[in-house]
């Protein structure tokens, strides 16, 4: 388990790939130790000597940071042994399909893998015009955004995000909005027609979640325009924005293509 003596370290090796690694770095930002938090969530590291070779994030997610799969066994039966449920597993594939088949074979069964979601990334102005109707979500707006923002969790993950506790889930969207990371377009009659946040942010990349439109809106040529508006407002923060998709989502896909969105790898999501 790291503690805040390897903090210099683990952010050495995040910055070999800022894109991927972009959550441990946000972290790192925001808490500027890779010691435990309060809320128990850790950071397991492998070494080679004295060296840090690997690492990966424990909290209520598994999220795999230059881990190379070979020694995701080794992770993944540390992460067994704290005790922890897991909601999921997130980042490059090899890894995460490695940390899953080790945490399987040690009882912990998943509810759904997606082991194709193209990791996706733009810098420099998006390829249509955005749309300027975006823009970032304003506290007063909470009541009309939070049920934006379960209808696109629970049609993503087939779950509602209240399940358990809904002050979680409802500070965790309030926080977004005070942090200036979340983009939405509210129309006049007060209907959310588009949102979207910005789940992490560094100022080398930003890494961009809870794509949603309002179904009364699908089908309409919108998406792209929105999509635009999110790399301008996200280029903000920093320069590179960032995405990972489900590989059969092809409209999504051919929407960030449209926009100028490019593949840098292969993301993993395993939810248990």
């Amino acid at each position: 388990m790291l503690g805040a003596a390897d903090t210099r370290a683990l952010r050495v090796l995040a910055m070999e790939d800022p894109v991927a690694n972009v959550f441990i770095l946000a972290h790192l930002d925001s808490s500027g130790s890779a010691a435990p938090t309060s809320g128990g969530a850790s950071v397991f590291g492998v070494f080679d000597g004295d060296a840090l070779v690997g690492a990966c994030w424990a909290g209520a997610n598994l999220v795999p940071v230059q881990l190379d799969p070979e020694l995701a066994s080794r992770v993944a039966a540390v992460a067994h042994r704290a005790g922890r449920r897991y909601a999921s597993i997130f980042g490059p594939a090899q890894t995460v399909l490695a940390l899953h088949s080790r945490l399987e074979q040690l009882g912990h069964f998943a509810h759904e893998v997606r082991a194709d979601q193209p990791l996706l990334a733009i810098s420099g102005p998006p390829a249509v015009e955005p749309n300027p109707q975006l823009g970032f979500g304003n506290i007063a707006d909470f009541d009309r955004i939070l049920p934006a923002c379960a209808a696109m969790f629970e049609e993503e993950v087939g779950y509602s995000p209240f399940l358990g506790s809904e002050d979680f889930y409802s500070r965790r969207v309030a926080g977004l909005i005070r942090q200036g990371h979340s983009l939405v377009h509210i129309d006049a009659g007060g209907a959310v027609k588009f949102k979207a946040e910005l789940g992490a942010v560094t100022a080398q990349a930003t890494q961009v979640q809870g794509v949603w439109m309002n179904p009364e809106f699908r089908g309409q040529g919108l998406s792209a325009g929105y999509m635009a508006g999110v790399v301008v407002l996200a280029q903000q923060f920093a320069p590179i924005t960032s995405l990972y998709v489900n590989e059969y989502n092809t409209r999504a896909r051919a929407t960030y293509e449209r926009v100028g969105f490019q593949r840098l790898g292969t993301f993993a999501t395993v939810l248990y």
